[in-house]
């Protein structure tokens, strides 16, 4: 499971569908609806926000945003009902490590994408995020 804290924008078609695929995963995990994946590193920062459901839910609705302005159809009524949601903070060093981690999917399976991909510095976040200074996650299994 990978929730990206870059914005949706700088994935693949194949990555896209995986992080909204995924997404839908971590919001039953965060409902207690699976039984698996309830310790999943990924989830870490979302149970420790304050309020997961809205938290992964307003991560969700970005995806859909993100897929339905290429033409993609993800069904909205996947994600559930929810309010507004407090920003989770992430990284500098996360965001780095995970634009690092997406050229080299992207070096491989779609190098026109890979081409695109911005410098750390002038990376966008997904909006659920707040960038703060620091290095790697602690969560983050490297």
């Amino acid at each position: 499971m990978r929730l990206w804290s870059l914005h949706p924008q700088y994935l693949d078609a194949k990555g896209l569908v995986a992080l909204w695929r995924e997404g839908l995963l971590a919001q039953k995990v965060l409902a207690g609806n699976t039984r698996g994946y309830r310790n999943h590193p990924q989830l870490h920062r979302f149970k420790a926000c304050g309020d997961p459901a809205a938290a992964i839910a307003a991560y969700l609705a970005e995806v859909q945003r993100e897929a339905a302005r290429r033409g993609y159809r993800f069904d909205a009524g996947k994600i559930a009902p929810h309010g507004a949601a407090k920003q989770i903070k992430v990284t500098t060093g996360q965001l780095a490590y995970e634009l690092a981690h997406l050229k080299a999917k992207l070096d491989v399976r779609d190098p026109a994408a890979c081409a695109r991909l911005p410098q750390p510095e002038a990376a966008l976040v997904h909006p659920s995020f707040r960038v703060v200074p620091g290095g790697i996650e602690a969560w983050e299994v490297v």
